[in-house]
């Protein structure tokens, strides 16, 4: 097994574009993004590409906001009372860090609208979102310039960087 297990649902077809084998390209992001933040053990998690209507309605229903977004995730452990599970000794223990709901086309927009292209904005919302299962969060100033910081350092290994004025500040749009 890799060390992340992802399991895909895909709603909207996404992964049927043939161009690119985008599970592999996938899992090659996040195990760079793995690496980059320290995480030794195995770890398991959910993708779903789901279309605007389902996730404006996830958005709505446990974020109050009504409109479609990018990608909304779901982590198993939230908040302060994150278990350290590197502590664990037993190889064959999985750490399931939760579920991404991905929306493609809102994706497409973004990278219209921020002018990134395609695979930037895909791997930016990727690890983004990774990011937000493993515990980072960017509601304070402190906590996002940490988050930003760590993701345009993953990106610009996986040759998809950010713009300078975007290391720190998200999109710095």
């Amino acid at each position: 097994m890799d060390s992340i297990d992802i399991t895909f649902n895909d709603e909207v077809g996404f992964l049927d574009d043939k161009r690119r084998d985008w599970q592999k390209w996938i899992l090659q992001l996040l195990l760079l993004a793995k690496n980059e933040i320290n995480k030794t053990n195995n770890l398991e998690m959910s993708i779903n590409f789901i279309n605007e209507k389902r996730s404006n309605e996830i958005n709505k229903k446990y974020r109050g906001k009504d409109r479609p977004t990018d990608v909304i995730s779901f982590a198993i452990e939230d908040g302060d009372d994150q278990i350290d599970f590197s502590t664990f000794d037993d190889p064959e223990f999985i750490e399931d860090i939760g579920d991404l709901f991905m929306c493609p086309s809102v994706i497409m927009r973004h990278s219209k609208e921020y002018s990134t292209g395609w695979d930037r904005e895909f791997g930016y919302t990727l690890v983004h979102g990774f990011l937000h299962l493993s515990g980072y969060d960017h509601i304070e100033p402190s906590e996002a310039k940490t988050m930003f910081k760590i993701q345009g350092k993953i990106l610009e290994e996986y040759g998809l960087p950010l713009y300078p004025d975007q290391l720190d500040e998200g999109r710095g749009k």
